[in-house]
C-alpha cells in the first residue's frame, strides 16, 4: 500500500495543502501561546487556569508530532529519507490519548481564541492520524480482522479451483 499511495499523496495538492495548513497552525498557535495567550492565562480563574496550562502542553505536543510527521513526509517525497525508514514504528502517528474536547469547555472561562486553536489542532491531528494509517498500514494488521480472514479464505478457495465452473460441474457427475 505504501508504494501505491505515498507518491500520490506527497506529490499532490492534498499534501501541499495539509502541509501548509499544518505549519500555519503551528505558527499561529505558538504566536498565541507566547503572546496574548500568556497574558490571558494569568487572568483566568484557578480551574480554567489549570485546564489552560494542561491543554496548552497537550496542544503543543500534538502539534509538534503533526509537524514532525509532515516534515518526514516531505523528506520522503524529496528523497532525503527512504520509504523504508519512514515505515519505522517510531514515525507512526496514532491517537493514544483522548481528544481535547474544546466544545465542552466553551463558556467555562477559557478564551475562545484558545479553544479555536484546540479544535483546529485536534482536527489536524485526527486527519494526520488517518493519513498515516492509510499510507503505512502494515499487511499484518490488514489480515487480522474477520472480513480480511474471509477474503483470504475466498482467495485460497479460488486458487484451489473452487470457482472454476468446469471443475465444479465435473465433480458433481
Amino acid at each position: 500500500m505504501l508504494d501505491e499511495m505515498q507518491p500520490d499523496f506527497t506529490s499532490g495538492r492534498v499534501f501541499d495543502k495539509v502541509f501548509a495548513e499544518g505549519m500555519a497552525l503551528v505558527e499561529r498557535t505558538a504566536s498565541y501561546l507566547d503572546g496574548p495567550g500568556r497574558e490571558m492565562s494569568r487572568k483566568l480563574p484557578r480551574e480554567a487556569g489549570l485546564t489552560y496550562a494542561a491543554w496548552s502542553m497537550e496542544l503543543t505536543a500534538r502539534l509538534m508530532q503533526a509537524a514532525s510527521w509532515l516534515v518526514m513526509q516531505r523528506a520522503v517525497r524529496d528523497g532525503d529519507m527512504s520509504r523504508e525508514d519512514a515505515l519505522s514504528p517510531k514515525y507512526r502517528l496514532r491517537r493514544e490519548a483522548p481528544a481535547l474536547e474544546a466544545s465542552e469547555q466553551r463558556g467555562l472561562g477559557l478564551p475562545d481564541a484558545f479553544l479555536d486553536l484546540v479544535e483546529n489542532s485536534e482536527a489536524l491531528y485526527n486527519r494526520i492520524c488517518r493519513l498515516d494509517e492509510a499510507i503505512y498500514q502494515s499487511g499484518t494488521e490488514a489480515h487480522e480482522g474477520p472480513v480480511n480472514r474471509q477474503i483470504e479464505a475466498l482467495k485460497a478457495a479460488a486458487q484451489q479451483g473452487a470457482f472454476d465452473p468446469m471443475k465444479i460441474w465435473s465433480g458433481t457427475r
